[in-house]
């Protein structure tokens, strides 16, 4: 198993635009090309983007970011668009993601995490605290979760 950073393997960015746009097809696919080609030169420690490899197979990927569309711009830096691929869940593959960025984020001087979600009970396996609730500019609502680095 191993985490890609994009920023520090700047050739799997197409790559990394490919997989962010076929498994979160919900969100403006110009958005993850766009945030993806300027981390690579970014002099702001954000965004990030990660790739999950296994035995040379990308089966799942994460982001941090400044923010994730929510309400709560106070917040920063915000875990993203977490997915591992279905036939590879359950076996705490997330966690490597949620490792890494947890990693760079306390390399550059944050001393929290956070991430908006709908899941109850998964984060907090991995030490989030839910803090309340955050909007969506189309007019969700999500659970809002802490982790103190």
């Amino acid at each position: 198993m191993k985490v890609i950073s994009v920023r520090e393997n700047p050739e799997r960015k197409n790559e990394a635009i490919e997989y962010f746009q076929s498994n979160w097809k919900s969100v403006l696919p110009k958005i993850y090309e766009d945030s993806i080609n300027h981390c690579i030169n970014a002099t702001n420690p954000l965004p990030q983007w990660y790739l999950l490899e296994k035995d040379d197979e990308v089966i799942g990927c994460a982001g941090l970011i400044p923010n994730d569309f929510i309400s709560r711009m106070d917040l920063y830096p915000w875990v993203c668009a977490v997915f591992i691929e279905q036939k590879h869940r359950g076996n705490a593959y997330s966690s490597l993601l949620i490792k890494k960025a947890k990693v760079d984020a306390k390399e550059s001087g944050f001393e929290n995490l956070y991430l908006c979600t709908d899941h109850i009970g998964f984060y907090e396996k991995y030490g989030f605290k839910y803090i309340g609730q955050g909007y969506h500019p189309w007019n969700e609502e999500s659970r809002i979760y802490k982790l103190e680095l």
